[in-house]
């Protein structure tokens, strides 16, 4: 026999049914436990090994550029961290930070990429944080439950939407609708790439900030309520910095998504690599020129590494926003007295 039942009197007199495992059966589950626990662990080991190896040849394929030399006909094709970063010199005009690497002198200047990539990115993050987080405010503290179990899902369902429908809306929608309302001069611009990255950014952070909120013990509004505060003191004032290392891990996820973002700042950016820190300017980001000009370049080439360069800065941006939420989620924890 697996298991036995033996019955064990209370004081009343009366009788329970107690469950009692042969030790066989605890061999076998104690067993399992283990089976899956390793299973646990080659699964958590193959994607961080993944990661890894993607990390690694992503930077063996732009390391040549360190010892490269130009070839014939093509000075500008020699490749060096001045002309990666500096500005480029011109015989007849100002120096300026210019990203053209198909011409007799190719340009590789990331100055403008940077620019973009950062303008889209806060726009978004501007855009999406406060309604994602004032929309999980409302869902956990002062929205019915029918309410809330149609408008979480909703929201939750943004985040199913492949991006280049958001692309496509924000080219053919959105960037009219911008245009009309505030008279720029370009449809494709900063404003409406970020503005269409905040819809893919906004479900990510709703999500986590709603989830962090919920989590809140109810002790905690019980225990305001009975010292006299509303349930708008109670939300703002103890619910909210309770699960702020949530919301800020939330926050922090979403402007990692917004950084590596392709396809809706691919179509609704403009690709103009300009170098202007206005978000009415059309721009062009470090994900957008990777996915735009892989595909055309010479294999080994130097435009090829550098288009590589990039993608490892999108792996270090990327690690170290990701590390720098993690350390700020760890302080807010002990700041707020909680367990990190």
């Amino acid at each position: 026999m697996t298991a036995a039942r033996s019955a064990v009197g209370d004081a009343g007199g009366t009788s329970k049914p107690v469950i009692v495992f042969s030790a066989e059966r605890r061999r076998r589950a104690q067993a399992a436990e283990r089976v899956f626990g390793w299973i646990v662990r080659l699964a958590a080991a193959a994607a961080i090994l993944s990661i890894v190896l993607i990390f690694v040849f992503v930077t063996r394929e732009a390391l040549p550029l360190l010892w490269q030399t130009p070839g014939a006909g093509h000075e500008g094709d020699a490749v060096t961290w001045s002309n990666l970063v500096g500005p480029t010199q011109y015989p007849d005009r100002p120096s300026r930070y210019v990203w053209q690497p198909v011409s007799m002198i190719a340009k590789y200047n990331l100055a403008p990429l940077v620019t973009g990539t950062l303008k889209t990115t806060l726009v978004a993050i501007l855009l999406a944080a406060p309604l994602a987080i004032l929309a999980a405010i409302l869902t956990s503290e002062f929205a019915p439950r029918w309410v809330s179990q149609i408008v979480k899902p909703t929201i939750e369902l943004l985040a199913g939407i492949p991006s280049v429908v958001l692309g496509f809306f924000a080219l053919m929608v959105l960037a009219t609708w911008l245009q009309d309302l505030l008279g720029v001069r370009y449809r494709l611009n900063a404003l409406t790439a970020g503005v269409g990255l905040g819809l893919a950014v906004i479900p990510i952070i709703y999500t986590v900030a709603e989830d962090a909120l919920a989590a809140v013990p109810r002790s905690y509004r019980e225990a305001s309520y009975a010292l006299g505060a509303n349930r708008w003191e109670t939300a703002l004032r103890i619910v909210v910095p309770a699960a702020l290392p949530g919301i800020f891990a939330g926050v922090a996820l979403g402007f990692g998504r917004a950084v590596g973002e392709t396809m809706i700042v691919l179509m609704a950016s403009g690709n103009a690599a300009l170098t202007s820190w206005s978000i009415t300017d059309s721009v062009r980001t470090l994900s957008a020129t990777i996915a735009a000009e892989l595909g055309e370049v010479v294999f080994g080439g130097p435009h090829y590494r550098v288009l590589f360069l990039l993608g490892v800065l999108l792996f270090v941006f990327t690690f170290a926003v990701n590390l720098a939420g993690e350390l700020t989620v760890r302080r807010l924890k002990r700041t707020l007295g909680g367990r990190s």
